[in-house]
């Protein structure tokens, strides 16, 4: 059976104008094809034919090969949704807001315009203004459409050589991507763009005696509610702070999570000692429309959850690094530990699959229970 003839379409950049490249294998079929397409042209640099990206040329080369060959467009085209989060999302404010010295090289509008339409999550937001920035100024002398695949390369290197983390490397990359292949509307232009391996690390997790510690180590109800919340349901510090009056099912003692990570939303559970407190809490601060409200009445900040967390740690004497995301983790293990099925635990979470809930069971204590060490036995 005859092998069927096949061409890949990829985004490329050449003299600062977007263009189609054309890889294939070397075939006369083909060859005699692209000599007809208009003003084909060979990149040494890129190892491939191209031309000026426009819907004729392209709807040309669709015309040419069909029926020839296979246009194999994974490349070329958007391959997965843009992940659009909830509705307090999309803030560019405060990079509007900031004052910057007059050398600095600034988001270009666009980055920041596709960033906001897109309702990307703060957080996110923030990470690639930031990283994208300084890749920017790493390369101030530069126009943006000039800087190449070498160029990344090569500030993905300095990264490394400077002792920046993997997840650094990683987001890094990601902020570059978004502005080639989001605003400028090419797709997988670096697809083949080398990422670190993933770092495999445990989940820190305490103790149920050290969860109880942090919450009676609290300065208020306030803090001891949004403490007990964290870790009772399980939940990442993003949901807390966009939970709304109406989220908690009194009901149902259910605590509702919208708009969560990955778009989604979830059930989690409301503890009966988390309600007791969060009656106590309501007549006393009077919240408006989200659970923990700021003295303005906005949004709570992240910072200052963080911060209570912390602090709270800190005065129970315990001695390890606490997070939020500490009680969450700890919430989970706690669970497995007590006998929970895992796949509830990962509905919980809210995690796409059993094998990102998995992790767990390497912290949990009761997997080792039956395992006898050696210098005891």
């Amino acid at each position: 059976m005859e092998k069927r003839l096949k061409i890949t379409l990829r985004h490329l950049i050449i003299k600062n104008e977007r263009q189609i490249g054309i890889q294939f294998y070397t075939n006369k079929v083909i060859q005699a094809l692209i000599k007809q397409l208009p003003d084909p042209k060979w990149s040494k640099e890129h190892n491939c034919v191209y031309l000026k990206n426009t819907p004729t040329n392209l709807a040309l080369i669709f015309n040419s090969f069909k029926g020839v060959a296979w246009v194999d467009c994974q490349y070329f085209y958007k391959n997965r949704p843009i992940n659009i989060q909830g509705e307090d999302n999309g803030d560019i404010k405060w990079v509007k807001n900031r004052t910057v010295d007059t050398s600095y090289r600034t988001c270009p509008d666009e980055y920041l315009q596709k960033l906001q339409l897109k309702r990307y999550a703060n957080n996110t937001i923030k990470t690639y203004v930031t990283c994208f920035e300084r890749f920017i100024n790493h390369y101030k002398t530069f126009d943006l459409i000039e800087i190449n695949e070498q160029h990344i390369r090569d500030y993905l290197s300095n990264l490394i050589e400077k002792g920046l983390s993997n997840s650094y490397i990683n987001q890094a990359v990601n902020a570059i991507k978004f502005y080639y292949e989001i605003v400028l509307d090419m797709p997988n232009r670096y697809y083949e763009l080398e990422r670190p391996r993933k770092e495999y690390k445990l989940p820190k997790v305490i103790s149920k005696e050290e969860v109880k510690a942090i919450i009676e180590n609290t300065n208020n109800i306030k803090h001891r509610c949004i403490v007990e919340l964290l870790y009772s349901g399980g939940l990442r510090r993003s949901e807390l702070l966009n939970l709304k009056i109406e989220d908690i099912d009194n009901k149902r003692m259910l605590v509702m999570i919208k708009d969560a990570k990955g778009n989604k939303d979830r059930v989690t559970l409301l503890s009966e000692t988390v309600l007791k407190n969060l009656r106590i809490y309501f007549i006393e601060w009077k919240p408006k429309k989200y659970l923990f409200e700021n003295p303005s009445g906005g949004m709570y900040s992240a910072s200052s959850v963080k911060k209570i967390v912390e602090n709270a740690a800190k005065k129970a004497n315990i001695r390890k690094h606490i997070s939020p995301h500490t009680l969450r983790h700890s919430f989970a293990t706690h669970l497995l530990e007590a006998g929970t099925d895992l796949r509830y635990i990962q509905h919980l979470l809210g995690h796409n699959s059993t094998k990102t809930t998995e992790i767990y069971t390497h912290v949990a204590v009761n997997t080792f229970t039956k395992v006898k060490n050696p210098l005891d036995s």
